[in-house]
Parts: structure tokens; sequence; C-alpha cells
């Protein structure tokens, strides 16, 4: 659970209910600060006022999430607070980059750049995207890395990581795309003192690797020292044999220190390279699902960033989706806005559909009537639930439908007076008919019936 609660913080508040931070209370802005929808710099009167100094110095150290937050060319990662989503939530998605190399020739490296850009999966109201690219840099050649860079910079805007345990390579590489934000991969024992140098110099977030959780503390408490702390945790990725269980059991163990102990060391986002699969398994289709599945343990384990080289969309669409599962609030459900929809043409003696706004349900009905009926959706504000527990919980209602057709309009829309209500909510068919005037025809219980329920259902109806 959360080390602190609502009430924590709202002892550290001033208490004066003066308004500046654009809420009622102090007690509402308690809770925007747990929601992270307020900052405590939007307190005014407790960075202004000395008085409230000791107050201001608890509340930044309890509020600090656990995990550091490091943001690049506005993509988060870190910033967590729990090791379960259920205790709270967890808030920045895991960054999914993908690998290319400098000794690709040029038109592969840009097709393959290219191919990052315009990823995209549309699911449950969302664009599921690919967040960054991943610079290898594998002939230990700078001019061929600085080409290389140059190619991804002319060709993508997505954020870069350069990587190469060679500071040579990295500070020339640096200084090649030093007016686009990047990360750096990565320090190790070897190196960390120039890394950091080139890091602080970029203000560039730095990857640390080590292979036991000792060495990587004792190397980002040294690179601390310093003065740089913008850094991710690399522990190794090993996907054969035993190695993968030591590389999730390790994962775990680098987060509980983090949040259960708060130990400062170790208290940064985590890196996972599930590309290394490539480097074991020859046969390609096997490294696809291989590095998929790896991957997918992986995010599981606290993964913040991850690197891959496997762009197909079978092997990248699973990851996108349980992403999306597993970064989606479960204080609130997904909604689409409530209103009137048209799917295809639709005209005045067209179909409407009723249903519920729950981004899923709403989303199963689209897709399955997609062109196959021209049709309007009546979508509901059910505050996010579907049709069942929408009926459970009171919040589909015959007075809620009556409200929406009055809000809507409908009659602007069509001239007959028929609704099409989901198959689950039959049991409202006679009050909606009471209450709005408007005939229903109860649907089938599963939206991809609906299009043979129009044939058959509604065309007799002749309303044409």
């Amino acid at each position: 659970m959360p080390r602190y609660s609502l009430l924590d913080i709202y002892r550290l508040l001033p208490g004066t209910n003066c308004k500046e931070c654009g809420l009622e209370n102090c007690m509402s802005f308690a809770s925007a600060l747990l929601d992270r929808k307020k900052k405590p710099q939007d307190c005014k009167p407790l960075f202004e006022n000395e008085k409230y100094k000791e107050k201001r110095e608890k509340l930044l150290d309890i509020i600090l999430p656990a995990i550091k937050e490091i943001e690049i060319n506005g993509i988060k990662i870190g910033g967590e607070d729990v090791l379960y989503r259920h205790d709270l939530t967890f808030y920045n998605p895991t960054a999914i980059f993908i690998d290319v190399s400098d000794t690709m020739n040029t038109d592969e490296l840009i097709s393959r750049v290219k191919k990052i850009n315009r990823f995209s999966i549309f699911r449950v109201g969302q664009d599921l995207k690919l967040q960054g690219i991943a610079l290898k840099c594998k002939s230990n050649d700078a001019v061929k890395f600085g080409d290389a860079i140059i190619n991804v910079l002319e060709h993508s805007k997505l954020p870069i990581m350069l990587c190469s345990f060679n500071p040579e390579i990295i500070e020339i590489g640096a200084e090649t795309c030093s007016d686009r934000k990047f990360i750096i991969y990565a320090a190790n024992a070897e190196n960390y003192k120039k890394m950091t140098e080139i890091a602080k110099k970029h203000d560039a977030p730095l990857v640390v690797y080590a292979d036991t959780i000792e060495d990587i503390s004792l190397l980002t408490q040294k690179i601390m020292e310093f003065g740089h702390d913008k850094l991710i945790l690399d522990i190794g990725t090993y996907p054969e044999g035993s190695g993968l269980r030591r590389t999730i059991e390790n994962m775990i163990k680098l987060r509980r220190a983090a949040i259960d102990d708060r130990f400062k060391p170790l208290r940064f986002p985590i890196l996972a390279n599930p590309s290394v699969v490539w480097l074991y398994e020859k046969d390609y289709y096997e490294a696809c699902m291989k590095e998929s599945y790896i991957a997918s343990l992986l995010m599981l384990c606290y993964a913040d960033l991850m690197i891959l080289h496997g762009l197909e969309t079978f092997e990248i669409l699973p990851l996108l989706v349980l992403r999306q599962n597993i970064y989606t609030d479960p204080r609130v459900p997904v909604q689409v806005k409530p209103g009137i929809y048209k799917i295809g043409k639709p005209n005045e003696y067209s179909p409407i559909l009723v249903t519920t706004n729950f981004a899923l349900t709403y989303y199963t009905v689209a897709n399955d009537v997609e062109g196959k009926i021209d049709c309007y959706i009546l979508v509901l504000n059910t505050e996010g639930l579907a049709v069942l527990p929408a009926l459970a919980g009171k919040k589909l209602t015959a007075d809620l439908v009556k409200e929406h057709i009055e809000e809507y309009k409908l009659e602007n829309y069509v001239k007959h007076r028929y609704l099409i209500i989901p198959g689950l909510a039959a049991k409202l068919s006679g009050e909606i008919e009471e209450k709005t005037g408007w005939k229903v025809l109860v649907g089938p219980m599963d939206s991809s019936r609906i299009p043979d329920f129009i044939e058959k259902e509604w065309k007799k109806l002749n309303l044409q």
C-alpha cells in the first residue's frame, strides 16, 4: 500500500482553505496531490511562507515517488510508488524502444526507422505506439555511428538512445544530437566517470549497467556523488535457462528495495533488454515469439523501459495490449464520451443502437457493425460501466435513456421512433417505451449478431 494517506498529506498543508491552488479547500488539494493532478508547488502559502517550512519539507519527502520519474521528449518512465497496481495505480507505461544498428546500410536503416515511426494499433480508444529508437554502435566506428545518428534524427522525432560502452563513441554521438534529448547506454564499472561527465554536460538520462544488485547500487552511489541522478538501472537480461529466472528475481529485488526499503541508490527506473534473444535464437519466427513472451514477463516485473528488436505485429501487439491493461487506472473505468455516434453513412431511417460508455463495450459494438450496416449508436453515460454492471448498479435505467434522447435530440437524426437496446438490458424495454414514447427492439446478447438482427428484424418494419 502507499506509505501515506490522504490525511497524512492534509496535515502537512497550511489548512487555510485559501483557494489559491484553484480548489475549494485544502482537503481537495490533498486529494489532488494524491492523484498527481496537482503539484506541491501549486500551494503558494506552503512555499511562500517560511512558517510552513517544516511542513513543506516533510510533504516533499513523502509525496516524492519512490521511483524517480525521468522524462525525455514527453515520454515519462519511472515515477511509481507501489508494487501492486491495485494498491494505487501505475502511472507511466513501459516505454518500448526498437533497436537499429550503425552497421545497417542507409536504405535499410531509414526504412526501419520509418516503420518504427508509423507503427500504431488502435484499441479501445487509444493509439498504441512505440516510444523510441535505440541506436546500437556495433561498428565501434565514430564516423559510422555519427552518420547513423544523423539519419535517425532526420527521419524520426522519437526519443533516441545512444548505445555503446565506449565513452569516446558516446561523446561524439552526444554532440551530434545535442539539440535533441537522448538517453545514454551505458555506464559500467570501467567507464562510469567519463560517461557521467558526458551525461551531466548534456543533462541526459544515463543507463547504469551491472549484473548484481550489490555492484549496481555501488555504481549508482558513485555516479550520484559526481552530481548526476537521472539514472536508469540495467541489471542484465538473460533469456536462456536459469538466466531468465535470475533476471526476473533481480528486477523484483530492485523494485522492492526501492519501494519497500526506500534504498536511495536503487530508486530509479529499470531497463530490460529482451533484444538479446536474437543473440541466441537463429530462427526468425522463434526469436520473435521468444522475445515477445520474455518482454511480457519483464513488463510484469517492473520494467520501465525495454529494448526490442522484432517489429512484427504478431510480436508487438500482445505487448502493447498487455501494457495498456497494466497501466489503465483500476480506479477509473476506461470510458468514451456519451453522445450520438455515426457508423457508416446513416440516414433518417437508419437504426439507433443503444449501449454504455464503457470503452470496451462501445468499441466492440462499433467494430462489429462497421462496414456491415449504417447506423447511429447512442452512448449512455453509465460512468464507464458495461451493460450488466450498469444494470446491477442502477446506472443504466429508463430515466437515463430518456435524458439522453432529450439531451442529444434524437428526433433530429431520424424520422422513426425505434431504439435497439442490448439483449442483456431486455428487462428495461417496457419501462423505456413508457417513459420515452419510443418503441424498443431488444437486440441480440452478442453484438457480433447485430448485422444479422438488422437484416432480419429491422427490415421487417419497412420504414422507408
